[in-house]
């Protein structure tokens, strides 16, 4: 009796073997055919990163599991607002999670775009990219983009395209700088398993967005009438003052991030040594200021 039960037992340990060594074998090769097939569209620097109607930010937490400022977060937010200040982006779609009132990636995108002098008008809220598969599905649906640049990190771009391939649209990757943050062997082991289930997400099981709702096609504005170096002359005046202005000792900051750019606009007017150029830069900027364009489910 014994005897039986330790073959079938070891008849059931190598059937379990089998199996994860299958597993590894399509994970590397799903890895392998995604990262083949998108890295042609990659590109690793700002200023090479093709020109596209929209741009599409891929949302994640404002602040890391260790209580800092989240780097990944604030890369994608840096690379967004140098695309549009140099116009290889015409609009923005900021897609990411809303799942309580207090965790809004969406809010938190648009304010710190906001505070690097991007116009409300150029920025568009979807509150329902719960997941890279839903921004991109929805992306197409609810928003009618048909080709825009993708603008995020270099490890989640292969993934981010492929999805975007297998819908029908036109993408290209824009890889914003890769800060090596603490866990980052977890993100990067999460997304090679990722890129794995993406395969049954299109292919086996039909996944669906969570959340659709009516359509609202994205509206891109007229550009602005001043150029991007009084833009970036305008935003340096703004950093000296705040340093002059910070209390002795703090090294410029406030100590509070979420706070300071929560209103934005509150931000000064200009100064009296500014040229004429960036008074209509800050007021070209400040007349578009109202509330962010949404679609909220």
């Amino acid at each position: 009796m014994y005897r039986k039960w330790g073959v079938g037992l070891r008849a059931l340990l190598m059937t379990l073997g089998a199996l994860v060594v299958c597993l590894i074998i399509a994970g590397v090769a799903a890895n392998l055919w995604m990262v083949e097939r998108t890295r042609g569209r990659i590109d690793h620097q700002l200023s090479q990163c093709v020109e596209a109607p929209v741009g599409i930010v891929f949302g994640t937490s404002l602040w890391s599991r260790q209580g800092g400022r989240n780097p990944y977060f604030a890369a994608r937010i840096e690379a967004a607002a140098s695309l549009m200040r140099d116009r290889r982006v015409e609009h923005l779609l900021l897609s990411g999670d809303n799942r309580t009132r207090y965790y809004n990636e969406p809010v938190s995108m648009w304010r710190e775009l906001r505070a690097q002098r991007v116009r409300d008008v150029d920025m568009t809220l979807d509150y329902a990219g719960f997941s890279t598969f839903d921004t991109l599905v929805r992306a197409q649906a609810v928003f009618d983009v048909e080709r825009a640049l993708l603008i995020s990190q270099a490890w989640h771009l292969p993934r981010a395209m492929f999805i975007a391939d297998a819908l029908g649209l036109e993408v290209e990757g824009c890889a914003v700088q890769d800060e090596q943050a603490e866990g980052i062997w977890r993100l990067r082991a999460r997304e090679w398993l990722a890129r794995l289930a993406t395969l049954g997400d299109l292919y086996l099981w039909g996944r669906e967005a969570y959340f659709l709702g009516p359509e609202e096609p994205l509206v891109i504005a007229e550009p602005p009438r001043v150029s991007a170096q009084a833009v970036a002359a305008s935003l340096h005046l703004q950093k000296q003052k705040r340093l002059r202005e910070a209390p002795s000792g703090q090294n410029g900051t406030t100590g509070d991030v979420d706070a300071e750019v929560t209103s934005p606009g509150e931000g000064p007017e200009g100064e009296e040594e500014a040229s004429g150029s960036l008074s209509a830069a800050d007021k070209a900027r400040e007349s578009a200021y109202d509330s962010p364009s949404s679609s909220a489910p």
